[in-house]
């Protein structure tokens, strides 16, 4: 990979020598295609012996149905409840579970030999003897090893064999309980150029795009394309705001700084708190995802560079998924929030994470727990954000690295599924989809490159590496599944676990799940034999809501230190990863420029009534631009809504003084 300007290299590597505080034991490997199949190394408790464990307890909100409709009063103008948002305290007092609750459920645990401390407004932690932990949620935990490979470390996880049971006396207050299998699932949404194809050249955007060349574009670039420069020139830098990144990989946060230096902003030197969660996630590494989290604080704290940043950090765990969104909504410190990290919605499913209610004979699990978080964050007016998933519209498949077909007799074999990401596919957040800007990609065809091939997009285009099928065939790949470029591309879809929310009705291009849509896999790829039946035309929440330049050919560099080569500039990076910080710190700036006390709450409200008003589109004061070419891989673009980049892209300046004249 090759910079545009070698001043911007020699400055980077410059800087690489300032101190990290690095944390005391090793960090977990994220799943990937490559990750072999886990161990079975017998019961845990005949392993650990009289060791304990923990497990979180995360409890309902008693009336989340009035807590919905004020999310929905809140955002809905003319009403009297309109931006009138709860403090922390307020919500507590007003949905969370009462004392006498939360003791009654402290009290049936300990029944069971297990000791409960309540840590937020709805979680608890549960800690006690693995035995007793069986014996109160009705399972048998097994232990599990999955080897190292490569220089990729092995690690452990427990998982139950079978579905928890929730004790009957409590199951009407608990949301989910989190802990009982710890396997890490959760991916970073970042994607670097492919790899089977020689890096592309950084060929100079044209210049009423960007500045930098694409693959070395940066948050001065991001704020030129999008028209966010009119807010800086108001004196707009996010100055007495907060933002909050919600990751599970830690960082080395000289990196950003260094990042925001070689790109001329002047922060504060102590702007960034870290705060573990779960005991946090262990030593920054390439393989647990800390190039994630690099980005997000580069990208976020450097559109909004006067804000603070808190990183709530947590292992790669469904319990510190829970655990990291209960701690920053919970603490309501941060007016907006973004996650980068995911998995397909429907996997919950797989891993034994849901626990049954045996009084309703209903599923409880992390999904509900979280979105009743997400609630609650709208509720006290903080905004949240997450990356829609590069699979395409096939996270399914991206999850689980297998592109089909399916073979009964192939064990690595899975059959393609259209299928979107969790959490951007909860209705409580805004989902961040990907674009490709405009302009010419030059790509090297041999090592010397002295062969090249041009691509030209002529118009900024859903992000879908489809459009790089003439470049795999010059490179000899008669598929694209050989040439690694399917089916990546911007996540977007139907999700068929949330219902179609309120704010997506009335709005033109808002789809319904597809038909005949069935997931197998053999045992390599899930752990089991799997048979999965999605449901055909369901009316659900459609994924994303608003997109950003997102495709690693048009994409971005990165600072960062890695713990096998040391510090140095990563270039031709993008992903939808980059997207969800980056609506962070715009969102951050609007709030400062709207002084916007709590914080914006849930953006989909304001974004979806300028679309289905007619006044998002067109104009020279448009604050939407509709993307209307180019696909996914299987949803394209369109002129107004589509499950592929969502409302479109944002003029943010635009947007902001729409949301002033509301």
């Amino acid at each position: 990979m090759r910079a545009a300007r070698s001043g911007f290299l020699t400055l980077s590597l410059a800087l690489g020598a300032m101190p990290c505080a690095m944390a005391q034991y090793a960090a977990v490997p994220y799943p990937n295609a490559a990750t072999p199949k886990a161990i079975d190394l017998g019961e845990t408790k005949s392993l650990s012996g009289a060791s304990t464990m923990s497990v979180t307890v995360a409890l309902g909100l008693p009336a989340i149905g009035d807590a919905e409709n004020l999310l929905k009063a809140l955002n809905t103008p003319g009403n009297p409840q309109y931006h009138q948002y709860l403090t922390a305290d307020q919500f507590t007092a007003r949905f969370a579970p009462t004392n006498a609750d939360v003791a009654k459920v402290i009290a049936s645990l300990a029944k069971y030999g297990l000791t409960a401390e309540r840590i937020t407004a709805t979680t608890l932690q549960a800690t006690g003897r693995t035995a007793d932990v069986e014996r109160a949620f009705g399972v048998t935990l097994h232990s599990y090893e999955v080897p190292g490979h490569g220089n990729v470390a092995g690690y452990r996880f427990h998982a139950p064999l079978g579905r928890a049971t929730i004790p009957a006396e409590i199951s009407a207050s608990v949301a989910a309980v989190v802990g009982l299998d710890t396997r890490p699932s959760l991916r970073p949404l970042m994607t670097a150029a492919p790899k089977t194809a020689f890096k592309p050249l950084p060929v100079k955007a044209p210049s009423t795009t960007t500045g930098n060349a694409f693959g070395t574009l940066t948050v001065a670039d991001f704020a030129k394309t999008y028209n966010v420069q009119p807010l800086y020139g108001l004196g707009v830098s996010g100055s007495g705001r907060t933002l909050g990144i919600m990751t599970f990989a830690s960082f080395t946060p000289s990196d950003a700084y260094a990042y925001w230096s070689a790109v001329g902003l002047n922060v504060r030197n102590n702007r960034i708190k870290i705060v573990n969660v779960d005991g946090g996630p262990g030593a920054p590494s390439d393989d647990s995802g800390s190039g994630e989290t690099t980005l997000d604080v580069e990208q976020s704290g450097g559109i909004a560079p006067g804000a603070n940043v808190i990183v709530y950090q947590g292992p790669n765990t469904n319990q510190a998924f829970v655990d990291v969104f209960a701690a920053a909504i919970d603490a309501d410190k941060a007016q907006s929030l973004s996650i980068s990290w995911g998995d397909w919605e429907w996997l919950n499913n797989f891993e034994n994470a849901p626990v049954t209610d045996p009084t309703t004979g209903n599923t409880v699990s992390t999904l509900r727990a979280v979105h009743e978080l997400l609630v609650r964050a709208g509720i006290q007016g903080q905004s949240v954000f997450a990356a829609a998933g590069d699979g395409g519209a096939y996270d399914a498949n991206d999850s689980f690295g297998c592109y089909g077909p399916y073979s009964p007799t192939v064990s690595t074999s899975c059959s393609l599924v259209v299928s979107v990401d969790y959490p951007a596919s909860d209705p409580a957040i805004t989902a961040g989809g990907g674009t490709t800007l405009p302009g010419l990609q030059t790509y090297c065809l041999n090592s010397a490159c002295t062969d090249t091939y041009d691509v030209y997009i002529a118009r900024e285009r859903v992000w879908g590496w489809d459009y790089l099928n003439g470049l795999c065939e010059a490179l000899g790949y008669d598929n694209p599944i050989a040439c690694g470029t399917f089916a990546v591309g911007g996540g977007g879809g139907v999700s068929v676990f949330f219902p179609k929310p309120d704010y997506q009705y009335g709005v033109s291009g808002v789809q319904l799940s597809q038909p005949h849509q069935v997931f197998r896999a053999g045992d390599y790829v899930t752990g089991a034999d799997v048979y999965y039946a999605l449901p055909s035309y369901y009316a659900g929440r459609n994924v994303p809501d608003i997109s950003f330049n997102a495709d690693p050919d048009t994409g971005y560099s990165i600072y960062y230190t890695s713990d096998v080569s040391g510090f140095g500039v990563l270039t031709f990076y993008g992903g939808t990863s980059f997207v969800g910080p980056q609506l962070n710190g715009v969102t951050t700036l609007l709030g400062q420029y709207l002084h916007a006390g709590p914080g914006l709450g849930l953006l989909n409200y304001p974004l979806y009534r300028l679309a289905a008003s007619g006044r998002g589109y067109g104009g020279r004061n448009a604050p939407l631009h509709a993307i209307a070419y180019g696909d996914n891989w299987f949803y394209h673009g369109s002129n107004g809504y589509n499950p592929a980049a969502g409302l479109g892209t944002l003029d943010v300046f635009n947007f902001a003084q729409a949301l002033r004249g509301e």
